[in-house]
């Protein structure tokens, strides 16, 4: 049998390819770091052992959080990579899997749970080809030494927990699998590639990008070897694969909705019971998969102390906080991709002309390996695809019916052949730790800044910032396209076609490859927009982001005037964006009665008062439209709606304290009420949006009809409420007792998993960050996997229009969450450094097995908090019994 591995066949026709990708930070460091690829004189003890020997100090605090102490960078990384995996060992593994594109390999061409048949084939070629795996092979000579002391102590880190463990006592979910195993750096830098598209490439993994290929050329792979009987079954496969790349392009109709969401505020000194600064960190990210963050503590003394959760596998925290300054991330509504029309030459399906020039579309020749039922031995498939300059060819008439195939009428140049192609500004993440690291390092604001100077991107977020000097500053630091003033005036002015506007609000910014005028403007960080055109706000009393533009990160200094990659300026800004604001503005108000004052009695911000911010469950909806909802509701009485009586509903909101606590009675009417009115609410709302009133605009209910059964409230919520009496759920019913928490698993992937395991519910608050407006967002998945991964999970099927409502089957009822606020907490600075606290939502652990799989889900549920350790004395205070361990390489 050949062992192909990662072996790409590259059969390179017509001249050099030279991608174009993003330039991140990577060697900016001091004269203490150089390049992995040159001799250092002298080695950098801070980063690595002069022995050679790696040795961490594990000590785990309560919620089994480790604070990992070491001597240098390498040994600290070592205890990091040792401590995710002995939570999260199968996810860790999956997840290298997918980077090395071999989960055909180990599950199959699928179907997996809840995919189509065939997918895993399509995305295995698919990161081949966006050069997950090969651009990290090429990466990793030149990474700094810090991003290698890191990545290469976590892989050890990593493998000494595999292959000291016995594999029969993993979690069932990869129990005795062969594919859990030791890694290389090369593994965890591809897993990096994937993570750094998360929101640009990967949306084309799942068919864009296969399905890219001339006219009368087929995508389907083909078998290396001729199988003897085995040629029905291929050709069945072959078909099963177009097809399911064809559903999934399509199905990708939003390039912005990452299902990621967050709150950050930060907030200066004017506003702190301390006079120092103040930090909220609230991502909303998925309770299952390869995005859940895990908390730790990083320090070697004398060099870095960073406490702070990061993605898993990410070999350095990344929502954090050091004794001086903190931060977290948002994610932007930027353009991390802009698609390119090519010009093809006239009779050459594969050349296209730029400025008058000829240039080839090359191809490269892929290999992968298919476990395949009833074959002994993996079926090899080989596929070619197709590049330009600026990376893959895409399918871009998959994904819209109304943009050209391969050889259409171009779209921007009509009456000419073209092919579409795109270029991912994080193409490359080689510098992903330094950019983390260093933010890690700083000491102020001078030092945090210029991480950003000198080109450090945060892939697919802003970053919110407050520190001990008071400062609280914003900046879009994601990887941005730079466009020429140029070519970003021909955007705006495309924007008011129809058809452009139209594509430009999915997502996608369409440009034209035959003008180098609109190739991306290469400066010192390549391609990227320069730190000086990056939208950014010094203040001393607050700035915030809640998923809406920079624009309004607080509305007494708009920021205008920015590319339009950035985002939408003097435009309506999101429910969540809209409270976070009103409670900054308005720190004593409460909003209803019943909630609690946003900064306490003296209107100024402490740690724990932060923390209740995200507590306090309000919403921005309710606020605004159940004082009108309720009046229209005593006019109609008990006349029907739709045929419906909603005297007993209309009751039980009346009552309601206009919340998302578990206790909170009306809480599930409003939401239904919601999740039909949101059909209707831009054309009946009357108050137009105004960008002197970004807050309280659009506004007020239109009085047409209004307390009658031809009302457009009341029909909303006629329609919620059939909805909740389909399931048998009345007025009453308070929030908690319809919306859990529940984690599922024990299945390993492939076509026979099934999951066997599943927790009882934990009641969970907190609401619909898009259906409710709430500020502490959570949310229903429906994938029957566990996200980003192969890991069956037991998943709800759902009533339309009732944000994610159980229709009762496979024993799921009311409101599974499995989204929403996760790694959350308060901090503010004192005169004894930071005080913080907050929890992970979902726990440290995905094995169920562990003390960690589930305790911090009930303080969640509680509403009981952590002080988050920091000084040697928090943590030596917060010891869990048996909780100090020592680990070395030898």
């Amino acid at each position: 049998m050949q062992t192909w591995n990662n072996r790409a066949v590259r059969t390179v026709r017509g001249a050099a390819l030279v991608l174009l990708g993003s330039t991140m930070l990577t060697g900016c460091f001091d004269g203490s770091s150089s390049s992995s690829g040159s001799s250092e004189p002298e080695l950098n003890t801070n980063l690595f052992p002069a022995d050679g020997k790696l040795e961490a100090t594990i000590r785990r605090t309560e919620g089994g959080v480790p604070h990992i102490k070491a001597d240098n960078l390498k040994s600290a990384a070592f205890g990091h990579g040792y401590a995710q995996a002995q939570d999260n060992v199968c996810l860790l593994a999956e997840a290298v899997v997918k980077a090395r594109s071999e989960r055909a390999k180990y599950f199959g061409p699928g179907p997996d749970a809840g995919f189509g048949v065939g997918l895993n084939v399509v995305t295995d070629f698919s990161y081949k080809a966006q050069k997950i795996y090969s651009g990290a092979e090429t990466e990793l000579p030149t990474l700094s030494s810090e991003s290698r002391a890191l990545i290469e102590g976590f892989v050890e880190g990593y493998n000494r927990y595999v292959t000291e463990t016995d594999p029969g006592t993993f979690p069932a979910e990869c129990k005795s699998q062969e594919w859990v195993k030791s890694i290389t750096p090369t593994d965890l830098l591809a897993h990096y590639r994937i993570v750094g598209q998360y929101a640009s490439g990967n949306s084309f993994a799942t068919g864009a990008a296969f399905l890219a290929v001339p006219p009368g050329v087929s995508p389907a792979p083909t078998p290396v070897a001729a199988l003897t009987g085995a040629s029905d079954q291929i050709e069945k496969l072959q078909q099963d694969v177009i097809d399911t790349a064809l559903a999934s392009a399509k199905s990708v109709q939003d390039f912005t909705d990452t299902g990621l969401a967050s709150n950050a505020w930060g907030i200066g000194k004017t506003m702190t019971e301390k006079g120092r600064g103040a930090l909220l960190a609230n991502p909303h990210f998925p309770y299952t998969g390869h995005r859940r963050l895990y908390e730790v503590q990083m320090t070697v003394p004398g060099y870095i102390n960073v406490h702070g959760a990061g993605l898993l596998g990410t070999a350095i925290p990344l929502i954090s906080f050091n004794e001086n300054l903190a931060w977290s991330h948002t994610v932007t509504t930027s353009r991390r991709f802009t698609w390119y029309e090519l010009v093809l030459k006239d009779g050459d399906d594969l050349t296209y002309v730029k400025d008058g020039q000829e240039k080839p579309i090359t191809v490269e020749t892929y290999q992968i390996e298919v476990k395949m039922p009833g074959m002994p031995e993996p079926l090899v498939l080989e596929r070619d695809f197709y590049l330009s300059e600026y990376g893959p060819m895409i399918a871009a008439n998959a994904v819209n019916s109304q943009l050209p195939a391969w050889g259409g009428n171009g779209a921007l140049n009509a009456g000419k052949a073209v092919a579409m192609t795109y270029r991912d500004a994080n193409a490359n993440t080689g510098g992903l730790l330094d950019t983390w690291l260093q933010m890690s390092l700083a000491k102020n604001l001078s030092e945090f800044q210029n991480v950003f100077k000198n080109c450090g991107s945060t892939l697919w977020t802003n970053t919110t910032y407050a520190d001990d000097q008071g400062n609280a500053f914003y900046i879009d630091s994601s990887s941005v396209p730079n466009l020429s003033d140029k070519a970003a005036a021909l955007v705006n002015l495309r924007r008011l076609q129809p058809s452009y506007a139209g594509l430009f609000d999915q997502g996608v910014t369409l440009l034209d490859g035959s003008k180098s005028i609109e190739d991306w403007v290469e400066t010192q960080c390549g391609g990227l927009t320069p730190y000086d055109q990056k939208p950014k706000l010094l203040r001393t009393d607050w700035v915030q982001n809640s998923n809406s533009s920079h624009w309004a990160t607080n509305p007494a200094e708009f920021l205008t005037g920015y590319s339009p990659l950035y985002g939408d300026e003097k435009a309506p800004i999101n429910a969540r964006t809209r409270l976070g604001i009103k409670m900054l503005q308005n720190p004593m108000e409460t909003g209803f009665p019943s909630a609690p004052l946003v900064a306490g009695q003296d209107g100024k911000f402490s740690a724990e008062e932060i923390v209740g911010v995200i507590w306090n469950n309000r919403a921005w909806y309710p606020e605004q439209l159940l004082p009108e909802l309720l009046e229209r509701c005593n006019d109609i009485g008990s006349t029907p709606v739709d045929g419906l009586d909603l005297t007993a509903w209309c009751q039980a909101l009346d009552s309601w304290d206009g919340l998302y606590n578990l206790d909170s009675e009306g809480a599930h009417i409003f939401r239904v009420f919601m999740a039909n009115y949101l059909d209707d609410i831009d054309a009946d709302l009357t108050k137009p949006f105004s960008p002197a009133d970004p807050v309280g605009t659009p506004a007020l209910p239109s009085q047409q009809g209004a307390g009658t059964p031809s009302d457009t409230m009341l029909l909303a919520l006629s329609a919620g409420v059939s909805s909740l009496k389909s399931q048998s759920i009345q007025p009453t019913a308070a929030l908690g007792t319809l919306q859990y928490y529940r984690a599922s698993g024990d299945a390993v992937p492939g076509p026979s998993g099934t999951p066997s395991f599943q927790m009882l519910g934990i009641p969970w608050h907190g609401g619909d960050g898009n259906i409710d407006g709430a500020f502490n967002a959570v949310g229903v998945y429906t994938g029957d996997v566990a996200e980003d991964t192969r890991f069956p999970r037991i998943a709800p099927k759902t009533i339309p229009k009732t944000a994610g409502l159980s229709d009762g089957s496979d024993g799921v009822d009311g409101w599974l969450m499995s989204r929403g606020t996760s790694w959350h907490f308060g901090l503010e600075f004192t005169d004894n450094g930071p005080e913080a606290y907050g929890l992970v939502s979902y726990s440290q652990s995905s094995d169920p097995m562990s003390p960690y799989f589930k305790d911090q889900s009930e303080m969640y549920s509680n509403k009981t908090y952590r002080k988050l350790p920091f000084t040697e004395g928090e943590i030596t205070a917060s010891l869990v019994t048996n909780g100090e361990t020592t680990i070395s390489n030898q």
